[in-house]
């Protein structure tokens, strides 16, 4: 996956010349960006603060911690299981 030349804060920056009063070619023009991708963007990150937009990064990092920590102990529980079975 390619990596932005932008970041979120700047995206947000971006998307926040547009509820200025700014016209969306323009905005896309003057940071060399499509109007599909300020599309994009404005759905993804629509109404968002940039202390919003770290919260999520945040929840999203823990919610992969989670996510992995559950996978090793459900594989942890089959193989006690099926050692467990094995001895009966």
């Amino acid at each position: 996956m390619r990596l932005s030349r932008f970041t979120e804060s700047q995206v947000l920056a971006i998307l926040g010349e547009d509820e200025a009063g700014m016209p969306v070619a323009e905005v896309c023009r003057k940071h060399g960006i499509s109007n599909a991708t300020y599309y994009q963007w404005k759905s993804k990150y629509a109404g968002m603060s940039v202390n919003e937009l770290k919260r999520v990064e945040e929840l999203e990092a823990e919610n992969g911690r989670l996510k992995r920590m559950y996978a090793e102990l459900a594989l942890e529980n089959a193989a006690i299981k099926d050692v467990l079975s094995r001895k009966l």
